[in-house]
């Protein structure tokens, strides 16, 4: 089933159906409502972090850059993961991997 959930990339020539369609687009959509969730939580929580990095930080302010560098980082490769470059590389190894056990189970 996962096969014909696969993305156009995949080497699969099975068409989808209307309910693996479904699935496939929800879990896609769940996928970019999680990023952007990640982002407001980001900007939130580093909004906080810069409010008293600036107003109770003294003469070290700056400090607030260097969780909102590394969060950040992390939110960019989230984000490359779902909208981007990593755009269905989970569902290319689920195939590889899926036509791997094929294999063995059929002996070949």
């Amino acid at each position: 089933m996962l096969a014909a959930q696969s993305s156009a990339m995949s080497l699969t020539t099975t068409p989808l159906t209307d309910e693996q369609i479904d699935r496939l687009a929800r879990r896609r959509a769940s996928a970019k409502m999680g990023w952007f969730i990640h982002a407001a939580v980001y900007i939130a929580v580093n909004a906080v972090l810069f409010f008293i990095a600036h107003n109770y930080g003294g003469e070290h302010r700056r400090w607030s850059i260097f969780p909102a560098a590394g969060w950040g980082l992390g939110l960019l490769f989230h984000g490359i993961s779902v909208w981007g470059l990593g755009g269905g590389l989970r569902e290319r190894l689920v195939e590889r991997e899926r036509r791997h056990l094929q294999r063995q189970r059929d002996g070949g």
